[in-house]
Order: structure tokens, then C-alpha cells, then sequence
């Protein structure tokens, strides 16, 4: 065994908090990751973990090895990086959550374009709306809608996306098209309960002019890609992002409302962990992302 390799196991189980998760993450067997794990405590005549039928736990030998062997798999990322410099492209595996929507309309056909560029990394989508572990689950980079409230976590802002009012051309056709802030109230409203807002929506006239609408609405949704087919099938109006109605828009499936008038906007990030040392794979992805939504 590899002392490097007896390292990152142990470390991946660690931050995992179990074998089995630290040998996927680590795209080996689980008896392997234990094997390795045995010769390092073999190595250190130590135990670094305490095991029985039911959980894992880390001895306090194995939280020392653990926190002095983070700061030296970095560094030593970072010397093969500096070492290599442009001679060598970024490689292995680039695990990546975003929520779903975003990732399958906007990220996924980057995808690629990305792995054109650098031929020697892998990557994993997790499509995901719910919170994630990033190093527990082995992420590397979290796309992410909205505030950041993580303080061990970086967050580069990437994009700013807008949200708008639309719904079908049916439904205005039948209801009346509203043309102030105030005719919303009248109108039947398509909740997207991810937004706090519930039914306050914040709305402000091409004059500047700052509106709280209390809205209407017989239809909640967890998802502004329900939020949108609700829409075209005459629901009513919707206040969902542009990037998710962009192609409903484009083929006459929804009409946007009140177009002069703006709302909301949401920043989307790029979450890593707070270390030292940012590997090239995740720093070329992040560069990557910036430059190709700076020109959308």
C-alpha cells in the first residue's frame, strides 16, 4: 500500500463516516478501503477508529492523524500541480451537485464542451434540491441558488438570475391581461413555496415605484419547473425564473406579464470548501462556469 493511498482512505472515511462510502467515493471496494485502513493503524500501532455492528467513530488518535494528514494531501496536490504546471491537464473525478432545474437546462449542456477541453477528468452530475454534506458525500463543487450561509464554504458568484411573472396565453386571454402591480391581486397566482416570499411578491414599476402584492393563489409548488407547466396548462401566473420559461417563451407557451416591471433576482454560486489549497480540476470548472454564463 501507498502511504498517499492509506491517507486519502482514512481521510475519506472520515469525512464520509463510513467504509463503504469512503471506498465510492474513492472507486474502490469497501475491503480495500478497510484493508488500507487496517495497515495505516498497523503502520501507527494505533487505532484510529473504534468499530462495531451499528457505527463508526473516530478515536482521538484518528481526529489528530486525520487533521494533519488534510493540510499534507494538499500540499501535495499542490506541488504535483506546481511541478506540472501547463505540461499536464487537470484529471480525476469532479463531483458536482446543483439543483435540478438549473442542471438540466442550463449546466448539463456545458458538460461537453468541459470535458472536451480537459479529456483527462471524469465528472458526476447530482441533481439535487436538497441540502448536501459536501464532504461527507465527497462534492467538490455545489451549484447553488440563493444565500450562502456557510462560513467553512467559499462561494463565488457566478450569475445573477431574474425572475419574471408569465403565464399562458389562454389564461390572459380569458382573465385579462393586468397592467399594474395591483391587477396581480385579481388574477389567479402559482405559489413556488422554495421562496419565502409566499404570497407577498415584491414587484417594482419601470418608474421605480416598490410594490408588495398580496397574491391569490390555490396552487403551491416545491418546484419552479412544476411552477412553469402549471403555467402553459392555464393555472394561472407564475413568478419563475427566466432561465426555466426562456424556451416556453421562445415557442409561444407562455407569455411574460407586466414586462416592464422587475422582481427578485437570485445570485447563483459556486460552493468549495474553505482550504488552501483549490485542486485545478474544481478551479478550471469554476473558471469554466464564469466565463461561459459572463456571456449568456
Amino acid at each position: 500500500m501507498d502511504t498517499l493511498d492509506g491517507m486519502k482512505t482514512v481521510v475519506a472515511v472520515v469525512e464520509t463516516g463510513s467504509f463503504t462510502a469512503a471506498a465510492e467515493r474513492l472507486n474502490m471496494s469497501k475491503a480495500l478501503a478497510s484493508k488500507y485502513v487496517g495497515e495505516v493503524e498497523r503502520r501507527l500501532n494505533v487505532r484510529l477508529f473504534q468499530r462495531s455492528t451499528r457505527k463508526l467513530a473516530l478515536t482521538e488518535a484518528g481526529k489528530s492523524y486525520y487533521q494533519r494528514a488534510l493540510p499534507l494531501l494538499e500540499e501535495f496536490s499542490e506541488l504535483s500541480d506546481a511541478v506540472s504546471g501547463g505540461q499536464s491537464s487537470p484529471q480525476g473525478l469532479l463531483r458536482i451537485s446543483v439543483p435540478v432545474a438549473f442542471g438540466e437546462m442550463k449546466l448539463a449542456p456545458l458538460i461537453p464542451d468541459f470535458l472536451q477541453r480537459y479529456p483527462d477528468i471524469r465528472l458526476e452530475l447530482i441533481l439535487n434540491n436538497s441540502a448536501v454534506d459536501m464532504l461527507a458525500e465527497g462534492i467538490d463543487v455545489r451549484i447553488r441558488v440563493g444565500g450562502v450561509d456557510d462560513s467553512s464554504l467559499v462561494a463565488r458568484p457566478i450569475k445573477t438570475l431574474p425572475l419574471i411573472l408569465c403565464a399562458s396565453p389562454a389564461y390572459l386571454l380569458e382573465h385579462g391581461e393586468p397592467k399594474t402591480a395591483e391587477d396581480i391581486g385579481a388574477h389567479h397566482c402559482i405559489i413556488d413555496s422554495n421562496f419565502r416570499i409566499g404570497e407577498q411578491w415584491p414587484l417594482v414599476s419601470p418608474t421605480g415605484q416598490a410594490h408588495a402584492v398580496k397574491v391569490n393563489s390555490r396552487i403551491a409548488a416545491s418546484s419552479p419547473s412544476a411552477v412553469k407547466e402549471i403555467a402553459i396548462a392555464g393555472g394561472g401566473i407564475g413568478m419563475v425564473p427566466r432561465f426555466i420559461v426562456e424556451p416556453a417563451l421562445e415557442q409561444g407557451l407562455l407569455q411574460e406579464v407586466l414586462p416592464g416591471y422587475s422582481s427578485l433576482e437570485f445570485t447563483l454560486f459556486a460552493l468549495y470548501p474553505h482550504r488552501r489549497y483549490l485542486p485545478r480540476k474544481v478551479r478550471c470548472f469554476i473558471d469554466f462556469l464564469v466565463a461561459e454564463f459572463s456571456q449568456q
